[in-house]
């Protein structure tokens, strides 16, 4: 009996540490960043450490500087997403999409790219007279939009041409498709052969989403992926520490920056040498990063024209488009190997991806993710049954002799050694096992921890409603109508538990409802749901089985007294 009840003060102890750490997170005051200058700085092309090829380029002629609020922009619009691209580096600085609202406005469209969190894709080339993020692009038209059954869309931007050579960076953007493909077309009309390198980078300042909860903390920051060194996450602090360690150099993988539900890579050709890199940017007027990587450009001959370019995914997590674009070009894909990783699962991944992947299963036969939640919910507690029903019978059978096990307290409360050999004595004549209502339940918390993982890195149930007032169920219940409920579950759950003979393990197993409860207040609906159709069903099995070994062994204690 003390046995049991360590291992689950235990449990709960390590639960409310979590659960006060992300507490103190959410309350803490916001830190005072200081307020942006007029202008933004254009931080400086970064140059490879060392050849990708011969001759190594020279550093990058200087550009025209401007800022970024007050270049011209160009705007492209697609069937999913509106484009914002600055005559300034032909830089990508916003990116709103259609299909996704705003955090904190849900009368706006959702913006991955956008100057709030300085968050932009840039790119250029080093080399001598060659243009950078800093040079001034022309366009040879205005806006572009994606119409009638067009399949593409593309945009121009050209450099000033200097010492014969002329340089244009091509947008090609897709229908149905969050992939933006990046050409550079390097014209050579001088006499010598021009050597580049080109580089590809995602800036952005350092703080959180918004609309992020600190109460259901997810990663935001760079991942690079490489076959040798697989997924890296790095953090941003170790990056402003220069302590960040990642996959240096290699002929395949990618770099990206991850948030939540979203996600921007820079997927280069499978077989091409690179370079990744990141860096504080010492010039921002807020603490930003920039992550990116350098590829050689082929060589371009006097009189020649090259293009070469490289991919950008800037887009939603949504699994089956991040599967085919690691399939190989065979197949379809871009050999962005390891690009699903960015779903961050956490260190369940290999559980929570099936149970993801039931889930969509499901939607696809009800068509909406909140009855697809319930229905899995019902589905893997069906799974677990056997286990449950041996978890609750072990519980039940404890409540029937918690009477005799008072009374024995009572009798040898001063004899903790006599105590101890009448209460395994009791348990051997009832055939009860101390620990068996926990074994089970613990069997099962890796399962339903991955699926808490599953639901709340799924950005499928990002505005996606369920049934009345609940129309997100990435969002907290704004009435706090299932929390309530979910407390109230877990109120009976411990009614239906036995009552620990220590009265200080009683009140804290009567506290632990309101304390679950109280951050719950702050959980994405969808995650609140699982736990309230768990809850009910538990207390059904629970309740059944109680009510049948109870009424058997009413007799037992009736004897005994």
């Amino acid at each position: 009996m003390d046995n049991r009840r360590l291992l689950l003060l235990i449990i709960f102890s390590f639960s409310m540490v979590m659960l006060w750490d992300a507490w103190q997170k959410y309350s803490q005051p916001k830190a005072i960043l200081p307020a942006p200058v007029a202008t933004t700085a254009v931080p400086p092309a970064p140059q490879p450490s060392a050849n990708l090829h011969e001759p190594r380029p020279a550093a990058p002629g200087t550009a025209v500087a401007t800022t970024v609020e007050t270049t011209e922009r160009v705007t492209v619009r697609t069937d999913l997403f509106v484009a914002e691209i600055s005559k300034q580096g032909g830089d990508i600085v916003r990116l709103e999409f259609n299909a996704y609202k705003d955090s904190g406005n849900k009368a706006k469209d959702f913006a991955l790219f956008e100057a709030k969190h300085q968050y932009v894709a840039q790119s250029g080339l080093i080399g001598e007279s060659l243009p950078n993020h800093r040079t001034v692009f022309s366009t040879d038209g205005g806006n572009k939009e994606l119409t009638g059954d067009a399949r593409t869309v593309e945009l121009r931007l050209e450099a000033p041409a200097s010492n014969g050579i002329k340089v244009a960076k091509i947008y090609t953007f897709t229908r149905g498709s969050y992939l933006i493909n990046i050409a550079h077309e390097i014209e050579n009309s001088s006499e010598k052969e021009v050597a580049a390198h080109a580089y590809y980078q995602l800036q952005r300042d350092t703080k959180a989403p918004d609309g992020e909860s600190s109460m259901v903390s997810t990663f935001t920051g760079p991942a690079v992926y490489t076959d040798q060194d697989k997924f890296q996450k790095v953090s941003f602090e170790d990056i402003e520490k220069g302590k960040a360690k990642f996959a240096n150099k290699s002929d395949n993988g990618w770099i990206a920056m991850v948030q939540h539900y979203f996600v921007a890579a820079w997927i280069p050709e499978p077989g091409l040498a690179r370079e990744f890199y990141m860096r504080k940017l010492e010039s921002s007027a807020n603490p930003a990063v920039s992550a990116g990587v350098i590829v050689p450009a082929p060589l371009a001959a006097p009189g020649s024209r090259i293009t070469f370019s490289v991919p950008l995914y800037a887009g939603p997590q949504i699994q089956v488009i991040l599967e085919q674009l690691a399939k190989p070009k065979a197949e379809g894909g871009i050999g962005a190997q390891g690009l699903p990783l960015v779903v961050d699962y956490g260190w369940l991944t290999i559980i929570a991806a099936p149970i993801f992947w039931c889930l969509e299963a499901i939607y696809k036969v009800v068509g909406n993710w909140g009855w697809a939640i319930v229905l899995l919910t019902v589905g893997i507690k069906l799974l677990f049954f056997p286990l449950s029903a041996a978890s609750y019978k072990s519980m039940a059978k404890m409540r029937t002799v918690t009477p005799r096990l008072v009374a024995m307290k009572e009798r040898y409360g001063d004899d903790r050694q006599k105590l101890n050999q009448e209460m395994m004595a009791l348990y051997k004549r009832e055939k009860i096992n101390p620990l068996g209502g926990c074994l089970p339940i613990a069997v099962q918390i890796p399962v339903f921890i991955a699926l808490y993982w599953a639901l709340l890195g799924a950005v499928e149930i990002r505005d996606a409603p369920w049934i009345l007032w609940i129309t997100d169920l990435s969002a907290a219940d704004p009435y706090y109508v299932m929390p309530v409920i979910m407390v109230v579950t877990m109120l009976i759950q411990t009614k239906l538990n036995p009552t620990p003979p220590d009265p200080i393990q009683a009140k804290v197993m009567m506290m632990m409802p309101f304390i679950f409860g109280a951050m719950f207040f702050f959980f994405p609906a969808g995650l609140v749901l699982y736990w309230i159709v768990n809850n009910i069903l538990s207390i059904a099995q629970q309740w059944q089985i109680t009510r049948m070994i109870e009424s058997g062994g009413k007799a037992a204690n009736d004897s005994t007294a």
